[in-house]
């Protein structure tokens, strides 16, 4: 295997070029746990080798929050240890893409969960799983990583095929520019979907919620259960979380994968730009508001409401709209309220620390009998 087969580039190269004249070696991030991450290399015999890495004090204190720091997918500068000293990562390479969302719960944080990405794979179903307003939530996403956006309606063996259609039929008027299929991971159609996008030095990210069968797929591209398959519940048509921990995964038959737990909650990571990008339709009606200031209710001439009352316009596509936008003004609300937080506890430990240098200038005045 090359560097190319794992995803370098020249651009990569380019950048390296004064890691490499201190005698580090790139690598490619594969696995990161709480104390360590895990890398790989080509040796000098040109052979793939797994590192197990940690990270130096500099790469950690320059990344000014998480998702600055090395993630699944990252290429790093390492130094080489050996026995007694461990293999450190010195420097983090600009990122191609980075696909992330915002992580659950309350906090402002990024959650990244892969990068240098170049498709993003969906997995869901025509049935429970089918939900056009959390899939505008991914496609959102994937709009802002820069990655090519793909869905698999699998499970298309236990359901209509006419369901199976409608279901593709709502994502494609959501997302013109995704590659849509339908699909049976049972028959193996799903693997061949897949299989036609991951070429040597392709990297894909796979997503879905936990029961859709994502874990069967991933299975297959592996050649072996790699992942274990938990039974479905008959009444929810869920099944537990099957994948535990994230990572990237060289496939014989060229690309990378990198899996990913089920992910229960998309919340929104992005900017206006992006959002508004993803809703271009809304917005073009929105221009025509009589008031450029229009909030879309009962404002004098608003275009949005006669949409909605003359159909041009679904509600439930609105309502996404407006949630989405309210998502990512309430982020920026909490992210400058922690930047103003941020701000004044540095303000803060700075006066501690100039009070502790004067009072320690004039203990050593002192000392040396100066104050006499």
């Amino acid at each position: 295997m090359t560097l190319a087969e794992l995803g370098w580039s020249e651009d990569f190269e380019r950048e390296f070029a004064p890691h490499r004249a201190r005698g580090w070696v790139p690598g490619r991030l594969i696995r990161e746990t709480p104390i360590n991450y895990s890398a790989f290399i080509i040796d000098d015999e040109g052979e793939l080798e797994e590192l197990d890495l940690v990270l130096g004090g500099k790469v950690w204190h320059d990344a000014t929050n998480d998702a600055e720091l090395p993630a699944v997918g990252d290429w790093v500068a390492i130094e080489y240890g050996n026995e007694d000293v461990d293999h450190v990562i010195r420097a983090r390479l600009s990122r191609r893409s980075c696909f992330s969302r915002k992580m659950p719960g309350k906090t402002t944080e990024e959650q990244v969960i892969g990068t240098n990405v170049d498709v993003v794979t969906v997995v869901t179903d025509p049935g429970p799983d089918h939900n056009p307003r959390r899939m505008e939530r991914y496609f959102t996403l994937i709009g802002r990583s820069g990655a090519k956006p793909v869905v698999l309606i699998n499970k298309s063996d236990a359901f209509p095929k006419e369901q199976c259609e409608e279901a593709a039929s709502d994502l494609r008027e959501l997302c013109p520019e995704a590659d849509i299929h339908i699909t049976s991971a049972l028959k193996g159609d799903g693997l061949k979907v897949l299989e036609s996008y991951l070429k040597p030095g392709i990297t894909m990210c796979i997503v879905g919620s936990s029961g859709v069968g994502k874990s069967t797929l991933v299975n297959q591209l592996y050649g072996d259960d790699w992942q274990w398959v938990s039974e479905v519940n008959d009444v929810t048509g869920k099944g537990r979380h099957t994948t535990t921990t994230r990572e990237l995964v060289p496939l014989s038959g060229g690309g990378m994968l990198i899996d990913n737990p089920g992910m229960r909650e998309i919340q929104m990571w992005t900017d206006e730009k992006t959002l508004r990008d993803s809703f271009s339709d809304v917005e073009q009606i929105a221009s025509q508001c009589k008031f450029h200031d229009c909030k879309h209710g009962t404002d004098k001439g608003c275009a949005i409401r006669a949409a909605v009352e003359s159909g041009e316009l679904d509600v439930e596509r609105l309502e996404s709209f407006l949630k989405l936008d309210d998502e990512i003004e309430e982020l920026k609300r909490r992210a400058k309220k922690r930047q103003m937080t941020t701000e004044r506890r540095a303000k803060r430990n700075t006066r501690i620390k100039a009070r502790n240098l004067n009072d320690r200038i004039e203990w050593e005045r002192e000392q040396r009998g100066e104050w006499r």
